[in-house]
């Protein structure tokens, strides 16, 4: 069981140039390298101040050469919006450039605002992830391959650079669809699932819906390693956590309004922000998340892990206009107070035991 952080990049306004955003980024990475965090994964957006990473793999490539020792992932690479041999190249050129660190995490994206102006369907996205994660496997693991599918083509072709990770790096699939917890399942990979803004509920649910997704694939459901990416946030200074809520409510308005195409954009790529009808309100949003002080948000973390029994517990550290001086602070309070104690908590946890099957058939 290890932890990790999320790097999202956002710029909720432009009092904070992307230059400087992006130096924070590798300055939270470089620290958590310090205190001894297990990975730190970057996430891709395009056109809009919801993320200003455009290349998790570049990223990668650049904290490489700042760190020792920490895992680093994309959290994701959008696969529809690449060519898949280039990308099979380019993950094998990061492998060796972080001697062997890439966590290639891999998703089909949801954003229908890049998917137009990259001029690819998102309605093909599914489609052209799995042909992506078949190009990927035969491309990282065999020294030729070719492929025909429906939206890809290959000629027999042998990629010059070979991953350091054999047979090839670590693969992280997020998305909750049955068809891809069948997919990563099948080939032994992660999975990657996120709580939103749920609360144990949530995670009950998604640990049976990967339970009964493993147990239809013949696999030992307690044998599937998942990791689980959380908003969290501790401190005992309530007006400090009510910012980070802000930030978190900020980051899930953007998201929608790119998602369902109602996105406004105010200047250049600024997105506006706007209220979202039914959405959380920040006291439910602060019953729901491992936010609060110190002693709340280990307790939950705890019930969280208990939950869906990950091997990767990662959570988002930048959200909106959060200061940075304050989040290196909060890496701090993680590595030094939160991990070593929740670790203490779960350390003599039985593994996890998947529910009987009548409970899973309701799921």
């Amino acid at each position: 069981m290890d932890f990790g952080i999320f790097i999202l990049m956002q710029q909720r306004n432009k009092h904070k140039t992307s230059h400087q955003i992006l130096r924070d980024a590798v300055e939270q990475t470089r620290l958590a390298d310090e205190l001894g965090f297990g990975a730190a994964w970057y996430a891709e957006h395009h056109f809009s101040n919801y993320g200003m990473c455009s290349s998790p793999l570049t990223m990668i490539a650049h904290c490489a050469a700042v760190t020792r020792n920490i895992r680093l992932g994309t959290g994701i690479v959008v696969a529809p919006l690449y060519t898949p041999a280039r990308l099979i190249a380019d993950v094998a050129m990061v492998d060796q450039l972080s001697n062997g660190r890439l966590n290639l995490g891999i998703g089909s994206g949801y954003q229908h605002f890049e998917f137009e102006r990259f001029g690819v369907s998102l309605e093909s996205a599914k489609g052209r992830t799995f042909e992506m994660l078949d190009m990927l496997e035969a491309g990282l693991k065999e020294p030729k391959f070719s492929y025909d599918g429906q939206f890809y083509q290959q000629p027999m072709s042998a990629i010059s650079q070979r991953a350091v990770q054999r047979p090839m790096p670590p693969t992280w699939i997020t998305s909750v669809d049955p068809a891809f917890l069948s997919r990563a399942i099948q080939s032994g990979h992660h999975v990657f699932v996120s709580g939103g803004d749920g609360g144990l509920e949530k995670l009950a649910s998604t640990r049976a819906l990967i339970d009964k997704v493993a147990k239809a694939e013949g696999k030992d459901p307690a044998a599937v390693p998942v990791g689980l990416l959380r908003a969290a946030y501790a401190s005992d200074d309530k007006a400090e956590v009510d910012a980070y809520l802000d930030c978190a409510r900020y980051q899930r308005r953007v998201a929608l309004s790119l998602k369902r195409r109602t996105a406004q954009i105010a200047d250049d790529y600024q997105v506006e922000e706007g209220i979202v009808e039914g959405e959380p309100t920040l006291d439910e949003m602060r019953a729901l998340l491992p936010v609060g002080n110190i002693d709340t948000v280990i307790e939950r973390v705890v019930n969280e892990i208990r939950t869906l029994k990950p091997v990767h517990y990662c959570f988002q550290t930048q959200m909106g206009d959060f200061d940075h001086p304050t989040m290196l602070r909060q890496l701090e309070t993680w590595a030094k107070v939160i991990i070593p104690t929740v670790q203490q908590e779960i350390a003599n946890d039985l593994p996890h035991q998947p529910a009987a099957q009548p409970e899973l058939a309701a799921a």
